[in-house]
Parts: C-alpha cells; sequence; structure tokens
C-alpha cells in the first residue's frame, strides 16, 4: 500500500513539473510580442513560478522516496518510547549511563568495541577522575617503541581508548560464525530508529514463525533485517548485578541503560549542546530587547515628524536668496 502511494507521489510530481513548463511556456509565447518591460517582468515571473514548481517537485519526491524505503523494510518498526533526555531541559540521565557502562563492560565488550571512546571521556560524566584512572589501569596497552626501540606493555592511561575485543576483523568473524560485531561508538546515531531500535533489537528475541527456517548459530529477531541475527540474546533478567538495590536488574532496565549509554557515546557533547542552545536563546532574546529599543529610540524623531509645503516661505527663502547674492 504504501508503495503504491509512493508510486502515486513520484508520478503526481512529473506531471507536475510537465504541466508547468507547458504552462509557462506558453504564456511566454502569448506575451512575445508586448514590450520590453512586459517581457522582462514575465521571463522574470517564469523563472520564480519555474523554481517553486521544481522545489515543490522535489519535496514530493523526497517523501516518495522515504515513504518507499520505509516500505520496502524487511524489519518490524520499533515502537516509539518516551526517553527522559529527549527533552529539549532534559539531560541524560548519568546514573542511567553509569550503569549502562557497566552492563558494556560485563556483557557486551567481548565482542563489540568503543573504538573512538576513551576513559578521559568517563570522567565528569558517569565517574569520578579517580575511578576513570583506575578502570584506565586495570587494562594493559601494547606501547613503544622506546629509547632503545623496543615495544612494551603498561597499564592504561585516561589518554587511551577502549581496546578492540579481537586483534583484527578476521579473528572478530573467525569467532562469531562469520558475522563481525560492528563497533558501538555510534550505534545509535547510525541506525534509522536510534534509541528506539537497539532496545527493541535488546528485547525483541522471539521464537522464529513457522515456515521460517533458520540457519544454525542464527537466531531470530524481527527487528534485524532478515529476521536472523548472529547476536545471541545476551541481556535477561539479573543478567548483571547492580551496586544500587533500589533498581532491579530486569531485562527492560538492562536495556534502557546500556542504551542510554550507547545513546552518549554516540554524541559525548549533548548536554553540552542542549546548555550552548539555551544559552544562545536567552543572550539572542536580551540583544534583540536591546537593539529594538534603541532602534525604536534612534528612529522616533524621523518616523514623528510631519513636512509640510509651504509656498509663501519658499518664496520668502527665493527672494533673500537674490538679494544676498552679489551683482
Amino acid at each position: 500500500m504504501r508503495l503504491d502511494m509512493a508510486s502515486k507521489l513520484l508520478n503526481f510530481g512529473s506531471k507536475l513539473f510537465k504541466s508547468s513548463k507547458n504552462f509557462f511556456s506558453g504564456a511566454y509565447g502569448k506575451r512575445s510580442a508586448s514590450s520590453i518591460d512586459g517581457r522582462k517582468w514575465t521571463g522574470a515571473r517564469q523563472k520564480l513560478l519555474t523554481f517553486g514548481a521544481l522545489t515543490g517537485a522535489t519535496g514530493l519526491l523526497m517523501y516518495a522516496m522515504d515513504v518507499s524505503v520505509d516500505a520496502s523494510s524487511d524489519s518490524v518498526h520499533p515502537a516509539k518510547q518516551l526517553w527522559p533526555h529527549k527533552g529539549f531541559l532534559s539531560a541524560i540521565d548519568k546514573e542511567s549511563v553509569r550503569r549502562g557502562y557497566q552492563v558494556y563492560k560485563e556483557v557486551c565488550s567481548s565482542c563489540h568495541s568503543l573504538q573512538y571512546i576513551a576513559y578521559r571521556n568517563l570522567v565528569g560524566v558517569c565517574m569520578t577522575e579517580a575511578e576513570a584512572k583506575a578502570e584506565a589501569e586495570s587494562i594493559t596497552v601494547h606501547d613503544g617503541p622506546d629509547e632503545e626501540g623496543n615495544y612494551y606493555d603498561r597499564p592504561g592511561k585516561l589518554s587511551d581508548y577502549f581496546p578492540l575485543p579481537y586483534p583484527n576483523e578476521e579473528a572478530g568473524r573467525a569467532a562469531n560464525n562469520g558475522a563481525y560485531p560492528p563497533d558501538l561508538s555510534y550505534i545509535v546515531s547510525a541506525r534509522k530508529g536510534g534509541e528506539d531500535y537497539v532496545f527493541a533489537l535488546l528485547t525483541g528475541y522471539c521464537d522464529p514463525p513457522a515456515g521460517f527456517a533458520l540457519r544454525d548459530g542464527l537466531y531470530f529477531n524481527p527487528y534485524f533485517s532478515g529476521g536472523a541475527i548472529a547476536m545471541g540474546q545476551l541481556i535477561s533478567n539479573e543478567s548483571v548485578t547492580y551496586a544500587d538495590e533500589d533498581v532491579a536488574p530486569s531485562a527492560s532496565q538492562i536495556a534502557k541503560d546500556v542504551t542510554t549509554f550507547l545513546c552518549w557515546t554516540s554524541e559525548p557533547e549533548y548536554d553540552i549542546r542542549k546548555i550552548l542552545v539555551i544559552k544562545v536563546f536567552i543572550i539572542s532574546a536580551f540583544l534583540i530587547g536591546i537593539t529594538y529599543y534603541i532602534k525604536r529610540l534612534k528612529w522616533s524623531a524621523l518616523k514623528s515628524r510631519k513636512i509640510f509645503y509651504l509656498p509663501e516661505i519658499q518664496e520668502k527663502a527665493k527672494k533673500a536668496a537674490e538679494d544676498n547674492c552679489p551683482k
């Protein structure tokens, strides 16, 4: 049904463009015998109307293409979730980011990497500097060469990035039945649906419908393209243990926390941007108010003045000028 609507929109856009082109060419031909000024005006109007028609047709084409892509998807669309950080004045839940990092470390890091996130990014977000240093020192980094040209192993530092689970892509594919686990640094921004897609994927595992054949080593997930995914269901009730006893480690809570953490990794400056936008709005409102007041103050004398034409005064001025002019 949606594919039919997309094709109808495409046909309508093409017909609109052709009809507008014929109409404008006919109108221009009728006015060809008019004056030069009239032809210039008609040409400018034709260009403006043509530009408007092209803009409308382009918009319809883009909408039709977007609808056709959605309709041709071979996966279930994720449901919309009420994420607390989606509001204009809302920030990312730092406690949820901290729990999500724990979930990533204990569950996801064995297969998926975060190669664009360094341990220094955790400072001030979900950890103190001392905690982030302790996390960095728990890994071993192969560094070098030293002054003698030798490579050596050292504890991690805040400037180091998260370690890779596999030494190369071939090793990752060999450990996962030929499927290479993607990097999760920008996974929320890289997937259509964002947080909703990641949350639905983590909690959407179920038995395949009748007639759906799965190869060995694959699992059924209706939110994944094609339905067959190489990653098994890793998140379940109490798959991790939270330090905060008030937060129950249910499957949905764990998926929410790790999704919030991945949302932060996709945009570490998410809250900074919002604060910057709020500052811009406040400063702009103040400056616009001051500018408007100064404009009214400076132009009030010019806008409130009245100009009168008095012929007798003009005659007196002309006569006085003639009398003062040397002969």
